[in-house]
């Protein structure tokens, strides 16, 4: 379970939201909405503790995260808004890496079927990720979500620059993710074709 409380965020001298409270029970996916500059990406940062609030704190099975450090790393997949991927090293090259820092499964049989899974055929796989489009690479980086051993997820944007078929894939995915006790935390600016009953909403009003 993760939740969120009493969550208040500062940029500079603008207050992006205060006193948020939400639980994050297995199985349930909550959606972060908002206009542009409401602070979403912040409120997925400090989930992450990648960014401390200015007041309030996170807990993870009961348990402020800044006290768990890497036992909370540990149970976590974050892709943010940014790709993440090296243009140098080919999308089989990148998974490797990633995976091999994150503890998540990495052979290379298990990688082709990853890249594979989210619509990269293997005349791309050995390719610098440079040459790939955007909706390319940003399938590289959702790749590793068929790789995740990890029971959270945290997801900027996950259906940024993905057609349809793809955003489908991802949405699958996730729905699988939760069906096996996960639980997820998306930010986005579309509706998540999933079950009602398993999402939550939190709106931030900047």
């Amino acid at each position: 379970m993760l939740q969120a409380v009493a969550l208040s965020c500062m940029r500079g001298e603008r207050r992006l939201f205060s006193d948020v409270n939400v639980t994050v029970e297995p199985g349930t996916l909550l959606t972060v909405v908002g206009e542009n500059g409401s602070g979403k990406t912040s409120f997925l940062r400090i989930l992450t503790s990648l960014l401390s609030p200015e007041a309030g704190e996170v807990l993870w099975q009961g348990q402020d995260i800044r006290q768990l450090k890497e036992q909370y790393y540990a149970q976590l997949t974050y892709i943010g808004h940014l790709n993440g991927v090296k243009d140098d090293l080919t999308p089989v090259e990148n998974l490797m890496a990633s995976a091999g820092l994150t503890g998540d499964r990495h052979s290379a049989p298990l990688v082709q079927d990853a890249l594979e899974s989210v619509g990269l055929k293997r005349m791309v796989h050995r390719l610098p990720t440079k040459v790939l489009s955007q909706g390319q690479r940003r399938r590289v980086a959702l790749a590793r979500l068929w790789l995740s051993t990890h029971p959270l997820w945290l997801l900027d944007e996950p259906f940024t620059s993905l057609d349809a078929a793809s955003t489908a894939l991802v949405t699958e995915r996730v729905q699988s993710h939760l069906r096996g006790g996960g639980l997820a935390v998306v930010v986005t600016h579309q509706e998540v074709a999933l079950p009602s009953d398993v999402i939550q909403r939190l709106r931030l009003n900047g």
